[in-house]
């Protein structure tokens, strides 16, 4: 197996400008604060949380009772995590006390065997460990273990991580195929990723073993998970019946199986998860049963916008090709976990189609998830809305024309804090002598290679702009992403003259740099109509129109309402604008369209005569912007007629 690629601490990737530096800046300033208050029940107007005082119960603290979902724990876990990504960038005392209050709390919360959960221990701890399919225990173990290594990584602090060193004991005492214990696997993983991250940094070689019995017992016969539910009852989440073994990636073994299925967060924490246990074990098999899973997602089962998961019945992927924009699930927490899940795939291999995955996902979906102020979200991000259907239809009740501050199930919001605090992980890392860029930003990068320590310094306002001024001080092999979506056009020019750099998998390979280098990529941002596979139904007939990775959409406060009358000229000629009075700045997508006329009330429903057209405009902006300036229709994808205007 090739040598991996080495993750930086993210903190050595300084992000000092352009569009995800002022995203990034305002998680501490703005969205972890907001979430603080949410997970202490401070802000009346949204869904109540009840997250910290269900461990202010559980350590003896508080006489109410538990409330919210069993996975509730995670919620609070995600949040440190995210607070622990914010300390080296400063400016965050107020943040680290508060952590430290959680953390003390957690630590007085933990049981005498290392066990750690509010939920069962605040309802009844005698059925702890009865419920593995359901019940999340491992789940919010996964990302509290995250958090510890987050924290320690951040601060040299070890509380915590001793915390979850003793419930990962605990763990490994119940669960495993040895005489006495329980021979069971996560319900929803994700614990997995956080047992390899343990094991990277204490070298426990129990916390390993331990994620590999978790990806590999999956799916084994007999299932525990179907021996542990005999009735198929669900008694957690009653409503939505039995989903069968694929809901939670368990009817197969994970080597056997060869379509992403279910729920879409729980799978590519699976996939994320195989490619970690890969890379550490040297497992040739599970890496390729990773990527093939993965690629089955991205190439058949993504929206053009990085979403996953196309219906909201148990939040999955239903077959190839089915990608239905009115009634996508895409929940925000599915394309974060590609975001992983593609990160990890990366690691173990060059290939440039990861970074495209997670740059779509990135800019389009994730972002999506939030509003400029970072404090109102998304848990769906469907690519049509019409206000009225969202509260009229019931096969549409999930489709949220404005973003609420906070859900019953806030998985998200958190999960987007940790992400969006972390992105120096997913720019760049190294691989022996080679320095490899994955994502474009502003900032400065100092890395370690085989041959000693290597200086990035990036000038760009990627995507906004395709210009990427690029600095390399020291000795390396330098590789950086060739994004798909240009179809191999792009100009280099460097200081010490001429260099024809060789194109591998979707990378530019620069051998031998050494002293000052002075780069300059430009990417080629033209407006690019794009069309999905002739099986994706949805989509027959209707074009989407790109900028770089950034899809753009039409908005009701820019078009009017009955934005499917909009029909787009395959003749029309595009224009990108830019206008810095919309949220902050962005770029408009403007073009000459028509519009059919709209029938009158008293119009028959079914008629003989063909509908008029007459020329209209069409104004297109990012959608992650959408949604940003009241309630209003919004569509991705735009019907295109061969008409002229």
């Amino acid at each position: 197996m090739a040598a991996y690629e080495k993750l930086p601490y993210w903190a050595d990737v300084k992000l000092t400008g352009g569009m995800l530096a002022e995203i990034q800046k305002k998680v501490g300033t703005q969205m972890l604060p907001f979430q603080w208050r949410a997970l202490n029940d401070e802000i009346p107007e949204i869904e109540k949380s009840h997250c910290v005082e269900n461990f202010r119960i559980a350590a003896g603290e508080s006489q109410e009772k538990f409330y919210g979902m069993v996975f509730q724990d995670s919620d609070l876990a995600k949040w440190l995590e995210a607070v622990a990504y914010q300390l080296p960038l400063g400016g965050c005392e107020d943040l680290r006390k508060k952590a430290e209050y959680v953390i003390d709390l957690i630590e007085k919360a933990q049981m005498p065997d290392g066990y750690l959960n509010t939920y069962f221990q605040c309802t009844d701890i005698k059925k702890r460990w009865t419920n593995l399919r359901d019940c999340h225990e491992l789940y919010c173990a996964g990302h509290m273990m995250e958090a510890a290594v987050a924290w320690y990584q951040a601060t040299g602090e070890r509380k915590l991580m001793d915390v979850m060193l003793r419930f990962a004991h605990h763990i490994h005492d119940v669960l495993g195929k040895e005489p006495g214990k329980i021979p069971g696997v996560p319900g929803h993983e994700e614990i997995e990723l956080a047992l390899c991250r343990m094991y990277d940094v204490t070298g426990e070689k129990f916390l390993l073993d331990l994620a590999s019995y978790f990806v590999d017992e999956r799916g084994q016969e007999p299932d525990y998970l179907l021996v542990e539910h005999p009735d198929k009852s669900n008694e957690h989440f009653a409503g939505l019946g039995d989903l069968g073994r694929k809901y939670a990636q368990h009817q197969a073994p994970v080597r056997e199986q060869d379509k992403l299925e279910g729920h879409a967060v729980r799978a590519l924490y699976l996939v994320a998860g195989m490619a970690d246990v890969a890379e550490r074990t040297g497992d040739e098999g599970l890496l390729e049963a990773a990527k093939r899973l993965f690629f089955n997602a991205a190439q058949k089962r993504m929206y053009v916008t990085g979403g996953v998961g196309s219906t909201c019945i148990g939040e999955a992927f239903t077959l190839d090709y089915d990608l239905p924009n009115d009634t996508a699930y895409a929940e925000t927490c599915a394309s974060i976990a590609l975001i992983f899940a593609a990160r990890a795939l990366l690691q173990a291999e060059r290939d440039g189609r990861y970074g495209d995955v997670m740059e779509r996902a990135l800019y389009n979906t994730c972002l999506a998830g939030m509003n400029v102020t970072q404090e109102a979200f998304f848990y769906v991000n469907p690519l049509s809305v019409v206000p009225e259907s969202s509260h009229e239809d019931p096969t549409k009740k999930h489709v949220l024309p404005v973003r609420p501050g906070w859900f019953g199930c806030s998985c998200c919001p958190p999960n987007l804090a940790r992400l969006l605090g972390s992105l120096g992980q997913y720019v760049c890392g190294t691989a022996g002598n080679e320095v490899r860029v994955h994502l474009y930003v502003d900032g400065e990068m100092q890395l370690e290679t085989d041959k000693g320590p290597v200086k990035l310094t990036v000038h760009t306002d990627y995507p906004r702009t395709g210009e990427i001024s690029i600095s390399v001080s020291g000795e390396c092999d330098l590789a950086l992403r060739l994004p798909d979506w240009c179809h191999g056009s792009f100009e280099l020019t460097m200081d010490k003259g001429e260099y024809a750099p060789k194109v591998e998998k979707g990378y530019l390979l620069m051998p031998g740099l050494h002293g000052e280098t002075q780069i300059l990529l430009t990417l080629p941002m033209k407006l690019r109509r794009v069309y999905a596979h002739s099986a994706v139904r949805a989509d027959a007939g209707k074009v989407a129109i790109m900028r770089g990775p950034v899809v753009f959409c039409a908005e009701e406060a820019d078009n009017g309402k009955n934005l499917h009358l909009l029909a787009l000229p395959r003749s029309a000629e595009l224009t990108a604008v830019w206008d810095g009075q919309l949220l902050g700045g962005a770029w408009r997508i403007k073009a000459n369209a028509l519009r059919q006329q709209e029938d009158g009330g008293d119009a028959p429903l079914y008629t003989d005569e063909a509908p008029k057209l007459h020329a209209a405009q069409i104004s297109l902006i990012p959608y992650h912007l959408w949604a940003n300036r009241g309630e209003g229709e919004m569509e991705v994808w735009i019907r295109e007629t061969l008409q002229g205007c």
